[in-house]
């Protein structure tokens, strides 16, 4: 038995995947949300996401990614970049991969074409294309930085044929600062902050109750010192609650007190006191 069928719940409730269906819609994620899903629906061309480590980007753009999916009308592809490295073509040769082309050639005048022509065949079927790209502040190539901008300027009828959602920390910006013309294309921006007292014991609440508990788990205290030491980051109230569960399960309380939040921000040196 593990702490999750010890407190009874359907799912583990604060996995740091970002997993949509435990997507919180914070006043300030909800704002964020309409703004980007705006930029898609309007073809704006270019929307950037920024926000510090661990503030619910990554799964703030996935949400969006399966509410576009739901909706229809939207030829969406998600890119998650691990490195920071990229040789001259990669972005349009992963591009084409995620709008279906899989045979374009080789060159990248050859492969350039092929693209605006899928674009063009997206846009006659009455649908949009949405690229997001997450971990987007590993993008320092001038050379991928003016791929971008040369996507954006593909268009049919005033109307632009790809739109890109790019979401990191924020330090993007001042990389898309680099290429001027890019920078000026921006149409949305908008920039997640840590969370406040009150929407992190909401934010708590939440993802208990997706994971199919309604009665209190942690008791006030608990969440006061959740509040205190996660600095409003949702990634660091995920690792304090799934560490004080796994914590309380050890012990057989199934009240996670004070004492035990105070043992795991010790364990995960997150006490700086």
């Amino acid at each position: 038995m593990g702490y999750q069928e010890f407190y009874g719940f359907t799912a583990e409730p604060f996995t740091n995947h970002p997993d949509p269906k435990f997507y919180f819609n914070s006043p300030q994620h909800a704002l964020a949300r309409e703004y980007l899903i705006h930029a898609a629906r309007g073809t704006r061309g270019l929307a950037v996401l920024l926000g510090d480590i661990g503030t619910g980007k990554t799964t703030l753009v996935r949400k969006i990614l399966s509410e576009l999916y739901a909706q229809g009308g939207y030829q969406v592809g998600l890119i998650v970049l691990t490195h920071s490295e990229f040789a001259p073509g990669w972005l349009f040769t992963k591009i084409a991969n995620l709008i279906g082309l899989r045979d374009f050639g080789t060159s990248t005048t050859e492969v350039i074409n092929r693209i605006s022509q899928r674009l063009n065949e997206i846009y006659h079927r009455n649908e949009k294309t949405v690229i997001i790209i997450d971990e987007a502040n590993k993008i320092t190539s001038p050379e991928i930085l003016e791929e971008i901008r040369g996507l954006l300027n593909l268009e049919i009828a005033d109307t632009r044929l790809i739109s890109f959602i790019l979401s990191g920390l924020l330090d993007l910006e001042s990389h898309l600062t680099s290429n001027r013309a890019l920078y000026q294309r921006i149409a949305v921006k908008v920039k997640l902050r840590s969370m406040g007292s009150d929407t992190i014991r909401s934010y708590i609440k939440h993802r208990l109750g997706i994971a199919g508990i309604t009665h209190e788990v942690f008791t006030p205290r608990a969440v006061d010192l959740v509040c205190r030491y996660s600095d409003g980051r949702p990634r660091l109230v995920n690792i304090t609650c799934d560490n004080a569960l796994l914590e309380g399960f050890v012990q057989k309380k199934k009240s996670i007190d004070d004492t035990i939040i105070e043992r795991v921000v010790t364990n995960l040196g997150l006490k700086f006191e």
